[in-house]
């Protein structure tokens, strides 16, 4: 069993690495991830984090996009090819296909989202130069250059005399050598004098690249679950519409949520059925320093269920419906760790444990739900 699932992950990870469609987003993702810098230098102030901003963007999207293409792609192709048959023929069960698949899939999404987190690192390693007079950091530059340099020469040459094929040559070529410049980089300054790793190591900003990471797996689950039923149009348009849905789950489902329970707590404070509690919040800087706070929230007398304070059924029927639309769709805010990351705020590891967790409880369901409807989907 564990052999089969290793064959399928394998074939499922190549198949995913050769598709056209990701070295054309990478290219993408490349040349935008080096024009947010170039960008970032027109702002007032802050250049920094605007670079930052848009860089985190343009990783986030990007590999969104390559989920939704590459999960789409594997499973319906397998099945309107009819090679899925010959696969579940065989003493191969169909969650084993699949696990295999969905392993396959993110296992080449990890590969390509490591490659583009590289790349935005040696971009903010080297930084928004505001003025022409500010120096270019000289080892991003070089080290940069050949790796460019030696992937496409490696990759070319793979191509031409061994029939390599070139997407997936570049990208399994390319990725641990940029890996590797950006190592080299860790060890010099702009000036190329030799320092300590610690000192350009960001963890902060490899938190934040972990939970874009984790939001994209999540997605890569839901279009394989998608795609059990549906063909690649609908299941492209399905996993774009709840990426869409997710990130705007706070607006839509959380706001009328915190007025229904706010109008709740306004009609327990008329009654006099509420109270005043101090909580203090402690946020961490980058700088250091400790920001802490004193927050004064209204809440109920204990015993006492804010719904109690509902005007009829229809307001907990509303309240309900929101908070199941809410706690069902998959909410990507909480993967996007960007604002406290250009506001100088510490992401605490403890917050990224709790993402991930939030995460893989959606990737056990979702692969969940993609068994379920592929147990009896027709593949002959």
């Amino acid at each position: 069993m564990f052999g089969q699932t290793i064959a399928i992950f394998r074939n499922t990870f190549f198949e995913s690495i050769r598709q056209p469609i990701a070295l054309v987003l990478l290219v993408v993702a490349t040349l935008g991830l080096i024009f947010s810098n170039l960008l970032a230098g027109f702002t007032m102030e802050d250049d920094q984090r605007m670079m930052i901003d848009l860089g985190l963007s343009t990783v986030f999207i990007c590999g969104t996009l390559l989920a939704a293409f590459i999960a789409t792609n594997v499973l319906n192709r397998e099945i309107e090819n009819h090679t899925a048959l010959t696969v579940i023929s065989k003493p191969v069960s169909r969650p084993l296909f699949v696990l295999g698949k969905y392993l396959g899939v993110a296992a080449a999404l990890l590969l390509v989202t490591l490659y583009m987190s590289f790349v935005f690192m040696l971009v903010e390693m080297h930084g928004v130069r505001q003025t022409v007079r500010d120096p270019h950091h000289v080892p991003v530059l070089v080290f940069g250059s050949v790796v460019a340099v030696l992937g496409l020469g490696a990759s070319v040459w793979c191509n031409y005399f061994y029939g390599k094929v070139f997407a997936s040559t570049v990208i399994t070529i390319v990725t641990p050598l940029i890996g590797l410049a950006y190592f080299l980089c860790l060890m010099f300054d702009p000036g190329f004098v030799r320092q300590p790793i610690s000192v350009g190591f960001n963890v902060q900003m490899w938190v934040a690249l972990a939970g874009i990471t984790m939001a994209i797996l999540v997605l890569t689950a839901i279009a394989i679950a998608a795609s059990t039923r549906l063909g690649q149009m609908m299941t492209l348009c399905v996993t774009v519409g709840i990426f869409l849905l997710g990130m705007l789950s706070d607006w839509i489902f959380g706001r009328p949520i915190r007025a229904i329970e706010a109008m709740w707590l306004q009609r327990a404070s008329a009654r006099e059925l509420t109270e005043i509690v101090e909580r203090t919040q402690i946020i961490h800087l980058v700088t250091g320093e400790i920001d802490q706070r004193v927050i004064e929230k209204e809440v109920m007398l204990p015993g006492i269920e804010l719904s109690s304070m509902a005007d009829g059924m229809w307001e907990r029927l509303e309240h309900a419906a929101y908070w199941i639309a809410y706690s069902i769709l998959p909410n990507f805010q909480p993967f996007w760790f960007t604002d406290a990351l250009t506001q100088g705020y510490v992401i605490p590891i403890k917050l990224l444990w709790g993402v991930v967790g939030y995460g893989l409880v959606y990737i056990v369901a979702a692969l969940s739900l993609a068994v379920i409807l592929f147990q009896r989907r027709e593949v002959g």
